[in-house]
């Protein structure tokens, strides 16, 4: 750096919290350590960078972030700051997808948030850029920027490319649908082979408007990722080049102050909310959106998100239930693409911040569109009039529960219950074709506490879809759904199963009612009759005594909440 006062006295405000770490007599010591890693005096009087990595070689989605970290160290040194990468979980949901370990999927999100908080502050960190991926990193990630409320940006690492099946664009949403497809004797052993081998060809998040993608579109218009960055695919050459930028923007935001708190507002809230509206979004953003509510201690309940779905068609054509996948919204204008839409459509807050500075008027009035582009279309001609998430409450799920459609779906489904206790149970019954047209399967002790971690229940889901079932089986449950679930699905009713909720109290034959026009669900038992199962209920042992499941089960708030573990935020 230079010697004039102007730059001193610029690198002394950006480095003030980190002197506290490594300036004066009493910190030789902190010094000391930090010169055995290859530091100099030079370096330690720069602002102090963290990259928090979600890197892991469990899985696609965030295989290849070790590199854009290379190029985001590059970037902050350009800048003038020093780079300090350091390392968090990261759970695949595709891979742990109806398993024991799928219990560990949301969890990961408050440890992620938790370890990142940690760091930052016992290392004083003047900056964070936290690199993730696949589905709970980027909320997990984007929980600590709040929390610790210094200059913070989330890059996205990026979808994958889709597979190729036949001449046909395939993502792992194909791969799960197949296994029920096979167990209903409509594809051989052979094909599901061939979607196996194909659908997923190299690095990046699953391919769809699934949870990944869905919290980096949530999160470019909430502004706490730089437009125009996530949507570019994890292989292409242009994604080293932004995370490269990126390292130059957590500088600039620093010598402004530019912090989350400015950023993530009661109203980016509600923009983000839109673009999952718009784009036909995973239910998980429900959970997320929640979350960081309860970290900003900004009002936001279920009944905003309904309101926001509710007056927010969807123009999104993309999968699961639609044609396309990220990369075709990349190449047709992008996630500011999205953003002028909705800008234009009056449908966000245009005035809002975002971390490059501008707002989010000003970024989405660079959106270029594609010509002749399908991907995208326009609130004239949305593909439906109201967005994709619906908040439907009654006797069954007293404070709410979450749908995710497309709107061409059957507006009312009653039908009996099947009853299953555990998830495993209940796709041993799809697999077995023991579940047919009509019926209600009802999945309950997975909740947030009887789980414990919301297992979420694609495995089924698909299967029902699979065998053809989707518009005539419904199936509910405390657990929650992946982005890439499709149908008649209920998840997160709250309360739970192992808390007492009124879903712990049906039993099998009892009929089941959900009508989507009224945003009803509802089991058709008196209330008397309620009271007097719940009398006899008994509460069961939990899943787990010890270690990170028991903590967060012990914890955990329920989903209307965010499923949130910290208690204090309540």
């Amino acid at each position: 750096m230079a010697d004039s006062p102007e730059i001193r006295d610029q690198v002394q405000a950006m480095n003030a919290r980190s002197r506290q770490l490594v300036a004066g007599d009493d910190r030789a010591g902190a010094r000391s350590m930090l010169k055995a890693i290859g530091l100099t005096d030079a370096d330690l009087a720069k602002p102090l960078i963290g990259i928090a990595n979600t890197w892991t070689e469990i899985g696609p989605c965030n295989f290849h972030l070790r590199r854009l970290a290379h190029k985001l160290k590059e970037g902050i040194r350009a800048a003038g700051g020093t780079p300090f990468e350091f390392n968090t979980v990261s759970i695949s949901d595709g891979i742990t997808m109806g398993t024991e370990g799928m219990k560990a999927s949301l969890i990961s999100r408050e440890m992620i948030a938790d370890s990142i908080e940690l760091v930052a502050r016992a290392n004083y960190l003047d900056g964070v850029v936290a690199l993730s991926a696949c589905d709970k990193t980027m909320p997990g990630t984007i929980m600590a920027l709040i929390r610790l409320d210094v200059p913070g940006i989330m890059l996205y690492g990026g979808s994958i490319m889709p597979g190729n099946f036949r001449g046909k664009d395939v993502t792992v949403q194909d791969v799960y649908e197949a296994i029920g497809a096979r167990a209903a004797g409509k594809i051989s052993a052979e094909d599901l082979k061939e979607i196996e081998d194909v659908a997923c060809p190299g690095p990046g998040a699953c391919g769809g408007q699934f949870t990944a993608n869905t919290m980096a579109t949530l999160a470019e218009i909430m502004g706490i990722c730089p437009m125009g960055y996530a949507d570019i695919p994890a292989v292409a050459e242009e994604k080293d080049t932004v995370s490269y930028k990126v390292g130059e923007l957590i500088m600039k935001m620093i010598a402004e102050d530019l912090r989350p708190s400015k950023i993530i507002t009661r109203q980016s809230m509600e923009n983000a909310m839109a673009s999952v509206a718009a784009t036909g979004g995973s239910t998980n953003a429900v959970l997320h959106t929640l979350a960081f509510a309860r970290e900003a201690g900004i009002p936001w309940t279920i009944d905003d998100i309904e309101a926001i779905n509710k007056r927010t068609p969807i123009i999104a054509d993309m999968k699961p239930a639609g044609k396309y996948t990220a990369v075709d919204v990349h190449k047709a204008g992008g996630i500011r693409l999205i953003a002028q839409r909705l800008v234009n459509g009056g449908y966000v807050h245009n005035d809002c911040i975002t971390v490059t500075g501008k707002t989010l008027a000003e970024e989405a009035a660079t959106a270029v569109e594609t010509p002749g582009q399908q991907v995208i279309k326009t609130f004239e001609n949305p593909i439906s009039q109201n967005g994709g998430l619906h908040i439907l409450k009654g006797n069954l799920a007293p404070r709410g529960s979450v749908i995710k459609l497309k709107g061409d779906e059957p507006r009312i489904h009653r039908g009996p219950a099947r009853v299953f206790d555990t998830e495993q149970a209940s796709m041993h019954a799809v697999q077995s074709l023991l579940i047919k047209a009509g019926d209600v399967v009802v999945i309950r002790y997975e909740g947030p506490t009887g789980g414990p971690g919301m297992r979420e229940m694609l495995g089924v889901t698909a299967a029902i879809n699979g065998q053809g079932l989707g518009r005539d089986v419904l199936l509910i449950t405390d657990g929650r759904f992946s982005g890439a679930t499709r149908g008649l699905s209920v998840g997160h009713i709250a309360p739970e199963a192992a808390v007492g909720g009124p879903i712990g109290l049906v039993r099998e034959g009892d009929m089941i009612r959900i009508d989507i026009d009224n945003r009803l669900i509802e089991v058709e038992l008196s209330d008397e009759e309620l009271a007097k199962r719940k009398a006899a209920w008994v509460k069961p042992a939990p899943n787990y005594m010890r270690g990170a499941l028991a903590k967060y089960a012990y914890t955990a708030q329920q989903a209307d909440d965010g499923a949130i573990s910290n208690i204090g935020l309540l």
